[in-house]
């Protein structure tokens, strides 16, 4: 039994990691956190486990513990008497509150602790000490003096989110600036920072300097220009990816404004060997361009002396690797510099290593077994990012991964191989309605928790998945939260955020249903399984065909295009089949239109898996099939007999009107 007709299939991967990011320990998850990176991640892993196996298959994320906006936040709460714990409780208590909402949405991590919680603290407590050491003994870790604010009203250095400004990268388009690094994730030098201001007084904080440990990453611009036209080469890469990390390698160039170009002349002598640019037609400032960023940055300090206002361009600069606040990861002590933690972004990105350390510890697997999934060439690591956050992923992370050298321990031990690059799927932001939603802006997110009090989990997973963040940013605009309370309670008024579970409930739901109340009715609960008809499967082939391919390009809401074409016309064969076999009073024709359904359920069931896992495990367990083997690609996908070598197949009784979404 069974057909011979086979189907194109990807190459894919015999490992596989997946990231979701790390949600600061600071607060709930709101929606964007969801929509934008955790349900397309496990919609990933989902089909990646499905795939090439669940043991293959590690899904990854964890609360960020440390960092200045769980300081701030902790530090506010404190102040108003909201809160009596240590800083460590703060977090431990939002981190409980988000693997909480985690698990409302179906999200399946393989672990969810945190960098500074569990075995999986442990565990980057150490990679970071190892990290760091490397990068200091293969001579691309500095130790600098720069300035860092202090607020002299408050007598405390100020970390990153209690400075505000405005950012000082020339074009930046964001809303907001701290320390040394904006909304957008553009990084400058503290000192150039626009009006800063403190948050903790309200005073301008003074400039103190302070030593610390920074990473060489302008000595990769070259091997990061080549990486980048890698990805700009590679079909399966989004096109921000690339995009956004080349803007970061342009040359070190200071803008002055036209009207400054006399004093500019003025001091121009003292400044290092440099070129200068003239203006492009109704642009305001002339480029001044330098060999390197630290001439750039002496002739920042000459431009400033002498009261020029400027900007600088995105260029590579220092990367710094350590701060001076003490909640945070321990540095390790090297050349006698001790009392540093590191600074939470650098840290953030091997922390994913950690986490999967601890995920193979959690499961007995060998110590060292991480590195197959990290280093070999038969693995990938698909990490799932806003697209703000392309410059440390895109940019900063693949230089921090060259500058590992043979025989450090980040290498594979059998086969001498470096940890591999990771594979970015960046997203661009949900918004809310048509505004950038954010919970430290004027437009406050519903939480994630809010949004499962009007939506069930499955139709919010839908519905994100359809919204193509990978190709914009979109609006998501449920009609529980419209800002206009006529809208809402206006029955004719659609709702956008149940689009998908149309689909859902009125469409899958109805096959499902049909097939196990006629299997019921005229078939002894049980269901044919003889070859289904040709066309059903040339169909069901091309449609798993064109899944496989969207996958690799990650482009999920084509996926849900997809599925929902696909979908539609296996009800349609059902009801125009069986229309058809009851008035001819056919037999043995209602006999193969119930195996054909019953087949088209089945790959309908496998694709939509990933979406809404929940209710395609409910039809797996009516159907009674083995749920690891009904949701396997090792088959030819040709008949139902691939689950089970006999003629019949018995399935549950379904309770009537049942309603598996």
């Amino acid at each position: 039994m069974g057909l011979t007709k086979t189907f194109e299939r990807q190459e894919w991967p015999a490992r596989a990691v997946v990231t979701a990011g790390m949600p600061y320990g600071n607060k709930p998850l709101h929606f964007g956190h969801i929509a934008g990176v955790f349900v397309p991640a496990d919609c990933y892993a989902r089909f990646l486990r499905d795939r090439i196996g669940a043991e293959n298959v590690r899904f990854i994320s964890g609360t960020d513990c440390f960092g200045s906006p769980i300081d701030e936040g902790y530090r506010k709460l404190v102040e108003a008497g909201e809160f009596t714990g240590t800083i460590a409780e703060y977090v431990q208590r939002n981190h409980d509150a988000q693997k909480a909402t985690l698990q409302a949405y179906d999200i399946s991590l393989s672990i969810y602790e945190g960098s500074g919680i569990g075995h999986a603290g442990e565990c980057q407590q150490e990679l970071s000490e190892n990290f760091i050491r490397r990068l200091y003994e293969n001579g691309f870790l500095h130790k600098r003096s720069t300035l860092q604010f202090f607020d002299a009203e408050a007598g405390i250095y100020l970390n990153g989110r209690q400075v505000t400004g405005r950012c000082p990268v020339q074009g930046c388009k964001s809303d907001q600036g701290y320390a040394d690094e904006c909304s957008l994730g553009h990084s400058y030098a503290p000192e150039d920072l626009i009006a800063p201001k403190s948050t903790v007084t309200g005073t301008v904080p003074e400039m103190r300097p302070v030593d610390n440990w920074y990473f060489d990453l302008p000595a990769f611009r070259d091997f990061l220009i080549q990486y980048v036209k890698g990805l700009e080469n590679d079909p399966n890469i989004r096109a921000i990816v690339p995009q956004t990390c080349a803007e970061f390698l342009g040359a070190p160039i200071i803008y002055v404004k036209n009207d400054e170009r006399e004093m500019f002349e003025s001091v121009s002598d003292q400044l290092p060997p440099h070129v200068v640019r003239e203006p492009e037609k109704g642009k305001a400032s002339f480029e001044v361009e330098f060999a390197s960023i630290d001439e750039r940055d002496a002739a920042r300090d000459v431009l400033r002396v002498a009261g020029l206002r400027f900007r600088t361009g995105k260029a590579l600069v220092p990367f710094r690797i350590t701060g001076n606040i003490e909640w945070g990861v321990k540095a390790p002590i090297i050349d006698g510099v001790e009392g540093l933690t590191v600074w939470c972004w650098p840290e953030s990105l091997w922390a994913p290593i950690s986490f999967t350390i601890a995920a193979n510890d959690a499961l007995g697997l060998p110590e060292g077994s991480w590195r197959d999934f990290w280093c070999d060439e038969d693995a990938e690591v698909y990490q799932f990012i806003g697209q703000d956050n392309l410059y440390f992923y895109g940019v900063v992370q693949p230089a921090l991964w060259e500058a590992l050298l043979p025989g450090d321990i980040f290498f594979h031990e059998a086969t001498e191989r470096p940890l591999r690059q990771t594979r970015l799927i960046a997203n661009y932001h949900v918004l809310l309605g048509n505004k950038k939603a954010s919970s430290s802006g004027a437009v406050k997110p519903p939480t994630a928790d809010e949004l499962l009090e009007h939506y069930t989990a499955e139709q919010l997973r839908a519905h994100f998945l359809a919204l193509g963040l990978g190709q914009k940013s979109v609006g998501f605009k449920p009609k529980a939260f419209d800002p206009d309370p006529e809208v809402r309670a206006d029955t004719r008024v659609a709702d956008p955020a149940l689009k998908e579970s149309k689909l859902l409930s009125n469409v899958f739901n109805r096959l499902a249903r049909s097939v196990l109340y006629e299997a019921k009715k005229n078939f002894d609960c049980k269901v044919p399984l003889c070859e289904p008809s040709a066309g059903a499967v040339e169909r069901a082939q091309a449609t798993l065909a064109s899944y496989d391919r969207i996958m690799k390009k990650a482009e999920l809401h084509s996926i849900m295009s997809l599925l929902d074409e696909f979908i539609r016309y296996a009800n349609k064969a059902w009801a125009d089949g069986i229309s058809a076999a009851e008035a001819a009073e056919d037999a043995q024709a209602r006999r193969q239109v119930l195996a054909d359904a019953a087949y088209l359920l089945w790959v309908c069931t496998l694709l939509m898996h990933p979406v809404v896992p929940r209710g395609c495990e409910d039809i797996c367990e009516k159907l009674g099939f083995d749920a690891q083997a009904f949701f396997s690609w090792d088959h030819a996908f040709a008949s139902l007999a691939e689950l089970d070598a006999a003629e019949e197949h018995p399935v549950q009784e379904l309770p009537p009107r049942y309603d598996f979404f």
